[in-house]
């Protein structure tokens, strides 16, 4: 079966080429954590961290005291913090009242001569319906780009991590380019205030310009005048994409759509939206073999052992292997061809965040979207999209994808995956809830 996916955007597509050794691949979250403080130290012009949150915690300490030393010893540093507005100002879930990461913020820019700006980003007036999913800190000319946020976890601090990608790329025009949206598209809008500030507006009463931040943003892209089209050789491209049918969203329909011979695809949450699904049906159908690699539901960040009280968010892991069994047993027959092969990931107690496509030997696209309703419609993505047309670049591709494989194992057939029979009791209790009364299908569209 062809697809049928126009694909008008991919070759419209402008890219900064790039050489081979301009893209650096790290190795793991100690890395990452090692180079981003190394970038930090050794910045002399700007420092733009945009992230879904800068945790108070010892790693998140790390690095912003790593961020206020920089601008000490050189105050011409150009240092802005971005991260989500209702996301820094309530604590971690299940974990009780708490002030929030803005109190902590607050207080280090009173204890601190150097300033290190932080500002708050809503995307919505309500947290559940939309956040700032932006990634790529954008040092000197370099942007360092991984689906992580920044905390213990996500670091490698201590003894657990949360498995993300993690690309260092030297490209100054891409710098320019994602520095260019913050500045001009982000932090200049009426919507956007500095979290580390006291007297806070209430989201309540920035309801009208947060309308027309999303507006704005839903018609917004990154400045790509100094790329070109059609790079003969290797290219970067970044996306931007928000709500219903955005740019980014059909990028990925069309990558999808335009593989060949073989596609891999990540994602931590395994709920895949409508177009996507479509698109991997017909690129079975046309003899492409495709990998998908999902958390193992203990592996992923929602996941509470039943040990522990039950909370609502416990369930979510069990929401999303629901769905990985549905699609596994939907498609039982191409399971048991090879043609498209199911890996769970799962490495002790850490945990798996990492999503990103690879599409033949030539598209690799690195992204914090979760390919899932949520992130097609709801929260502000981006995307960078390695465009590889004369297999320059193969080497690290596989070097990559040999370091996300090592710690799964395939399924075999849709009955490895639990049912709700083996679920913790209140777990099946709750889901059963939520069934009979409808409301799983809404949950799958927003979480």
């Amino acid at each position: 079966m062809p697809s049928f996916f126009k694909r008008s955007l991919l070759p419209k597509l402008r890219g900064f080429p790039v050489t081979p050794d301009a893209i650096d691949v790290l190795c793991g979250a100690a890395e990452f954590r090692r180079c981003l403080l190394e970038q930090i130290f050794q910045a002399t012009r700007r420092i733009y961290i945009i992230a879904l949150y800068l945790q108070q915690d010892e790693a998140g300490q790390e690095i912003y005291d790593a961020l206020h030393a920089a601008k000490a010893a050189r105050p011409e540093l150009d240092i802005v913090v971005v991260v989500d507005w209702l996301r820094a100002q309530r604590g971690l879930i299940g974990a009780g009242k708490q002030p929030g990461n803005s109190a902590w913020y607050q207080a280090m820019t009173q204890s601190h001569d150097s300033k290190v700006p932080v500002y708050g980003v809503p995307v919505q007036t309500r947290e559940l319906f939309g956040v700032l999913h932006l990634k790529g800190f954008v040092i000197d000319d370099s942007v360092l780009y991984s689906g992580a946020s920044l905390n213990n976890v996500y670091l490698h601090k201590f003894d657990k991590y949360r498995f993300d990608r993690y690309h260092l790329i030297h490209n100054k025009p891409l710098a320019d380019s994602m520095q260019h949206l913050v500045e001009h598209g982000l932090v200049t809008s009426k919507a956007v205030h500095r979290l580390d500030l006291p007297d806070l507006p209430s989201t309540r009463s920035l309801r009208n310009d947060i309308g027309d931040l999303r507006s704005r943003l839903k018609h917004a892209a990154y400045d790509t005048n100094a790329g070109s089209v059609a790079n003969p050789g290797l290219s970067v491209s970044p996306l931007l994409g928000v709500g219903k049918n955005n740019p980014l969203s059909r990028a990925i329909c069309e990558l999808i759509a335009s593989a060949q011979h073989q596609l891999t695809l990540c994602t931590p949450y395994f709920n895949l939206p409508l177009p996507v699904t479509r698109e991997i049906n017909r690129a079975l159908a046309r003899g492409v073999k495709i990998d998908v690699v999902v958390g193992d539901k203990t592996a992923n960040d929602f996941y509470i052992p039943p040990s522990e009280p039950f909370k609502v968010i416990a369930a979510l892991p069990y929401l999303y292997e629901i769905s990985l069994r549905r699609f596994a047993k939907r498609h039982q027959p191409m399971i048991d061809s090879g043609q498209l092969n199911l890996h769970l990931w799962r490495d002790g107690d850490n945990t798996y965040h990492l999503k990103g496509m690879w599409v033949d030997q030539r598209y690799t696209l690195l992204t914090g979207n979760n390919l899932n309703p949520r992130a097609f419609r709801l929260d502000l993505e981006n995307a960078l999209l390695i465009d590889d047309p004369k297999g320059e670049w193969l080497e690290p591709r596989r070097t990559e994808l040999a370091s996300i494989f090592r710690h799964t194992s395939r399924i075999e057939g849709y009955q490895q995956l639990d049912t709700l029979l083996g679920y913790p009791p209140a777990v099946g209790k709750f889901l059963r809830r939520v069934s009979r009364v409808r409301i799983e299908r809404l949950l799958y569209r927003i979480l």
